[in-house]
């Protein structure tokens, strides 16, 4: 059965380590036969939450009028999202967080996802990407009847390009091709 698979792509910079890795969990699961896209979140205009709570009562509509109203949609229709980030002061990007934050206007009706992590960083020790894992983690927590499907820990890997020659690429070729 094919599924609806949509792609977060928190790097700043297009075709860096951790928006290569996306591009490679995409072409998976789209071999596989899935509806994949890959969103990255640098190209759109998606401001941060003011707390204005504005969306509580008015049916979950943000009063922002940026690209998350485009974005809203797409997630709420997804029945895969994938979380991916460098790996910056042992959290996740400016821009994932902009989008999880955001999500609270409809964290209502977020439900019911197969969630993957993709995470990149330059420093290679055990515990580098503990907190980041932490912070996707706790956006799963947000989300009644998600499930933890897999994740990458794409460790050392610092300039652009640095991951082409590394197993991460094929680990998200296949963990894409192995959705079920």
């Amino acid at each position: 059965m094919s599924k609806k698979v949509l792609i977060l792509s928190g790097s700043p910079r297009r075709g860096g380590n951790s928006d290569t890795l996306c591009d490679q969990f995409l072409k998976g699961a789209s071999d596989a036969g899935h509806d994949v896209e890959n969103y990255f979140i640098s190209a759109h205009n998606i401001g941060f939450c003011s707390a204005c709570y504005y969306c509580s009562s008015h049916d979950g509509i943000c009063c922002k009028k940026d690209d998350m109203n485009a974005l809203m949609p797409k997630i709420l229709d997804a029945d895969v999202l994938v979380f991916a980030s460098p790996v910056y002061m042992y959290s996740v990007s400016a821009q994932l967080k902009a989008v999880f934050d955001r999500m609270v206007a409809k964290y209502e009706t977020i439900r019911d996802k197969e969630l993957y992590y993709i995470m990149t960083a330059a420093e290679d020790e055990e515990h580098t990407m503990d907190t980041t894992l932490a912070c996707m983690r706790g956006m799963a927590d947000c989300i009644p009847g998600s499930k933890e499907m897999g994740v990458i820990y794409g460790k050392g890997v610092y300039k652009k390009g640095e991951i082409l020659e590394t197993p991460y690429m094929q680990q998200a070729y296949e963990m894409g091709k192995n959705i079920c």
